[in-house]
């Protein structure tokens, strides 16, 4: 708010003079004006941080590492192609050792590859999901960073659990490389990995059913 302030000068009987008006702003408002300019500012840099999605690779092995092994009963091949469509198949794909598995075709809806990944995985999903109930009814009272740390152990843990391969064609969306992972997420698959899709494998996918 801006203040005028009048003065008068003159000596007392003599010729009056005209009055000189000055002016004073009053910066008061504008300490509140910064201070919601700071929140601003706090608020937006915060909503742009931006989001990190955690891929799992395979990891470039050595000449003299022996490699890891797979369970082929708890193996579940994903395969993208395009048109937003989605296969699977249990088990390995080895054209040395026929016959090859039965690939299926699916989707991304709540009764395509959702709910197969929630039968592979029903055992896991079911002890998280009693878990977070327990903390949330209230029965169970533990810090954030505690419950993060018995859900990775109980993860950790489970050996009954699918191990989920995700391979795409040249075909395939991007958009359905991350639909696919947050349906790990969603499910609360323990071990997934995006490898390379094989020869035999692009070839089930040719004579697969449209």
């Amino acid at each position: 708010m801006a203040e005028i302030i009048e003065q008068e000068k003159g000596k007392k009987g003599g010729k009056r003079r005209p009055k000189k008006l000055s002016t004073r702003i009053d910066m008061t408002p504008m300490v509140d004006l910064m201070c919601l300019l700071i929140t601003f500012f706090m608020l937006t840099t915060a909503f742009s941080k931006p989001k990190v999605m955690v891929i799992t690779m395979p990891e470039k092995s050595k000449v003299d590492q022996p490699q890891v092994k797979i369970a082929a009963w708890r193996t579940l091949t994903i395969l993208l192609t395009g048109d937003d469509a989605v296969y699977y198949y249990a088990g390995e794909a080895n054209p040395r050792k026929p016959p090859l598995p039965d690939l299926i075709k699916s989707d991304f809806s709540k009764n395509g590859i959702r709910k197969v990944l929630l039968e592979k995985n029903k055992d896991l999903f079911r002890q998280i999901a009693e878990y977070r109930e327990k903390r949330i009814s209230g029965k169970l009272i533990v810090a954030d960073t505690t419950a993060d740390a018995a859900v990775k152990k109980m993860k950790k843990e489970d050996m009954k659990g699918p191990i989920i391969l995700i391979k795409a064609d040249e075909k395939a969306k991007y958009k359905n490389v991350v639909s696919i992972i947050d349906e790990m997420s969603i499910c609360n698959i323990a071990s997934y990995a995006v490898v390379d899709i094989f020869p035999i494998e692009l070839e089930m996918l040719k004579n697969a059913p449209k």
